[in-house]
C-alpha cells in the first residue's frame, strides 16, 4: 500500500481531533497562526461568516505546508434560525458564559460551522479552497439558574462557542436537535468527508487498521 498524502488538521480543539480521527485517516495537527476576531454584536451573515474564518485558519497553515491538504473549521452559535443572525462566539469570562446560556435556556438556536479545505497544487501555488457551512437546529430545555451557575463552575463553557459543549456536561440540555449532531461539538463529518472526496483524497481508502468497535 502506497503512503496516504499528508492531512493537517488546523485546528488545536480536541474535539474536532477525536471526530476527524474517526474517518480512519492518518493527520497531524498544526496550530493556525491566524488569530480570530471577537464575534460581532450585529447581525451577519452566518454561512459566510463561519466559511470565512475557517478559510482563514487553514491557509495560515497550507502556506507553511505545501503538498499537503490542509483542513480548517470554524464553529458559531446563533439564537436566529435564519441564514442572518447575531452570533455566539466562545464567552470571554464566566460572566458571558452565564449571559450566554440564559439566552440558550428552553429556546431553539442553531450551530454553523464552516470547513474550508486546501488540497495540493501541481504547480506548488496555494490554489482555492473547497468551503462549506452546516447548520444544526438544538434545542434546550429550560434551564434553572443553578444548573446553568454549576454548569459555569465547571470552567467548560469558557473555550467553546455558544458557551456549551454538547458532548460534555451540558449535553442534558439538549432536549432535541434537527441535522448533523457531530456538526454541533464541531466538525460535520459527512460534510468532511465529501470536501476529501472531491480533493482527491477517497479517506476509505485509507484506513488504519483498527479493532472492531463493540456496542
Amino acid at each position: 500500500m502506497t503512503d496516504s498524502p499528508r492531512l493537517i488538521l488546523a485546528s488545536v480543539s480536541p474535539r474536532r481531533r477525536e471526530l476527524l480521527s474517526l474517518l480512519g485517516l492518518p493527520f497531524t495537527v498544526v496550530p493556525s497562526s491566524y488569530e480570530e476576531p471577537p464575534a460581532p454584536d450585529h447581525p451577519v451573515d452566518l454561512p459566510a461568516f463561519v466559511t470565512e474564518l475557517a478559510r482563514n485558519k487553514a491557509r495560515a497553515v497550507a502556506e507553511q505546508e505545501p503538498g499537503a491538504f490542509v483542513l480548517g473549521a470554524d464553529t458559531l452559535v446563533s439564537l436566529s434560525t435564519e441564514r442572518i443572525g447575531v452570533p455566539l462566539g466562545k464567552p470571554a469570562d464566566a460572566p458571558d458564559a452565564l449571559r450566554m446560556l440564559r439566552l440558550l435556556s428552553g429556546a431553539v438556536h442553531t450551530v454553523h460551522t464552516g470547513v474550508a479545505l486546501f488540497q495540493p497544487q501541481a504547480d506548488g501555488s496555494l490554489g482555492v479552497p473547497q468551503v462549506t457551512a452546516v447548520r444544526t437546529a438544538v434545542r434546550f430545555r429550560a434551564l434553572s439558574e443553578a444548573m446553568i451557575a454549576d454548569y459555569v463552575a465547571t470552567g467548560e463553557p469558557l473555550d467553546k462557542a455558544g458557551a456549551y459543549g454538547a458532548q460534555g456536561y451540558a449535553a442534558p440540555f439538549i432536549e432535541s436537535f434537527h441535522g448533523d449532531f457531530y456538526n454541533v461539538v464541531g466538525l460535520p463529518l459527512c460534510e468532511v468527508g465529501r470536501l476529501l472526496e472531491h480533493g482527491g483524497l477517497p479517506w476509505w481508502q485509507h484506513r488504519r487498521q483498527m479493532p472492531a468497535r463493540i456496542g
